[in-house]
């Protein structure tokens, strides 16, 4: 730690937002970066504090070695921690921007409630190296002759692609959509994340000798078969995008739709994309002028919130069934886990009307079209409360309550009864294969990411694709200097 008494002096500052009535107005980022000053003064809040929880598995599941690129920062030298931060995260730019970060709520510090904004310091560094072209193309002096297949340009995908053209392997990449990215490009909102950022990253690669193969369906375009005879390992990464069925009656009535067509949609337009399209919604959806219900309380919900009051909705309600939790947690009960606490994203801050401990009891409509949604109180169990029914006016909802698991059709339907499958306790399906070899009962072929673990975030899906490169190159040459 460069400064000693900082987290004594300093306080705890995070960077601004423009103001809600202004950043509805567009689609871009809306973040007023801190100075490098003010970043470095945040740097310096690392205390020493022993055990560093932040980067431990409470932490960050890419195990970010913060404590060191704080110090890097505080003295000065970006180029330094970027080379740190790079040697655990290839892609910091994105974490550093729509990671929850769990680092913070397993700092030391946040035992105070004031944890160092590890967060805002990894998004500097990441920002600050582009600004100084420190992000360069690093391809492999020596070939290895072997070939490597990723399905999906993800975030598991993205990584283990590089990690693998930088071990002198030959890359190719399957995507079904027009772009790389994954949800990462049609699912993020480009008010948390601009999409140049995985533009840029996608050059660097093709720089390493990566090649992208979009608008390629593996499964449908590409059987599975085709792909284990032609490379030496088949790298599936293709995340968890069947949602979760609601099961809440008159679901078919018009204006209903799940989260994630909404949201790729209004991408596919900022992108200067079609917006229609076969794989999310048959239909546009538009959200100007109406009353739209969110049923959900995850981030999923929130993006959902946050693009229609851009698209001009009138009222936007948010539904969770869970109680109200509480302002501030137990810290000795729960630290350095993360916690269950009122939490308000950026978009609920702009005006978004948040209904807790609420069941959605049934859609209602007129003509085949939704006019509102019944609801009722629900007790600790969950159970709706008798006489506490009622209804909130409603042109357009959606459903945003998580995903089931990856798609069936595709991949999954070609590759049949080999590809073995578990379910968990709550019915989500995920491919079988364990997160050491990270092996399928297919031969060569691997899955990591959200389609082996389950809907979880970017940052577990970055480290799941360096993990799976790794277990691929340990296989393909009996030894590896990938790290695990």
């Amino acid at each position: 730690m460069g400064k000693v008494t900082g987290f004594l002096e300093i306080d705890r500052q995070t960077p601004k937002y423009q103001p809600a009535s202004d950043r509805i107005r567009h689609f871009r980022e809306f973040t007023l970066p801190m100075s490098d000053e003010e970043v470095g003064k945040q740097a310096a809040r690392c205390m020493d504090c022993g055990i560093p929880y932040c980067h431990g598995p409470t932490g960050c599941p890419v195990h970010n070695q913060i404590p060191d690129w704080n110090d890097l920062v505080y003295s000065g030298d970006w180029e330094t921690a970027i080379r740190n931060l790079h040697s655990t995260n290839n892609f910091p730019e994105f974490t550093g921007r729509i990671c929850p970060a769990p680092c913070e709520e397993a700092c030391t510090l946040n035992l105070e409630d004031v944890p160092v904004a590890i967060k805002t310091v990894e998004q500097a560094i990441a920002d600050k190296a582009y600004q100084l072209g420190l992000v360069k193309p690093q391809p492999a002096s020596v070939s290895t002759g072997k070939r490597i297949a990723v399905i999906g340009s993800g975030p598991a995908g993205l990584a283990a692609a590089q990690q693998l053209g930088r071990a002198g392997h030959t890359v190719d990449v399957y995507e079904r959509e027009s772009k790389p990215g994954g949800l990462l490009r049609y699912g993020i909102p480009d008010f948390k994340m601009e999409k140049h950022w995985i533009d840029r990253r996608v050059e660097q690669m093709k720089g390493e000798g990566v090649t992208f193969h979009c608008g390629v369906d593996v499964g449908n375009d590409k059987p599975l078969d085709a792909l284990t005879a032609e490379y030496d390992a088949v790298l599936y990464c293709g995340g968890a995008e069947r949602p979760r069925d609601a099961g809440i009656p008159s679901a078919g009535l018009g204006g209903i739709y799940d989260a994630m067509p909404y949201l790729v949609q209004q991408n596919r337009r900022v992108g200067g994309e079609p917006v229609q399209s076969v794989a999310w919604a048959s239909e546009e959806i538009w959200a100007g002028g109406k009353h739209v219900v969110v049923v959900g309380g995850g981030d999923t919900a929130s993006d959902c919130v946050g693009t229609a009051f851009r698209q001009g909705a009138v009222k936007v309600t948010q539904l969770d069934i869970r109680p109200q939790p509480p302002q501030r947690e137990d810290k000795l009960a729960v630290w350095p886990y993360w916690a269950t606490k009122m939490r308000t994203s950026s978009s609920q801050a702009e005006g978004a009307i948040r209904e807790f401990q609420v069941a959605t009891l049934e859609f209602v409509g007129e003509d085949g079209q939704l006019t509102g949604v019944r609801c009722a109180e629900v007790d600790h169990q969950r159970r709706p409360i008798p006489g506490t029914e009622f209804v909130i006016k409603a042109d357009l909802a959606f459903i945003a309550i998580g995903f089931a698991g990856p798609l069936q059709t595709g991949f999954l339907s070609d590759a049949g009864d080999r590809l073995k499958t578990v379910t968990d306790r709550r019915g989500n399906q995920s491919v079988s294969a364990n997160d050491v070899d990270y092996l399928t009962s297919v031969d060569k072929l691997y899955a990591a990411g959200d389609v082996r673990r389950g809907q979880s975030l970017v940052v577990w899906a970055i480290r799941e694709g360096r993990q799976a490169a790794r277990a691929i190159d340990l296989d393909l040459m009996g030894t590896t200097t990938l790290p695990r």
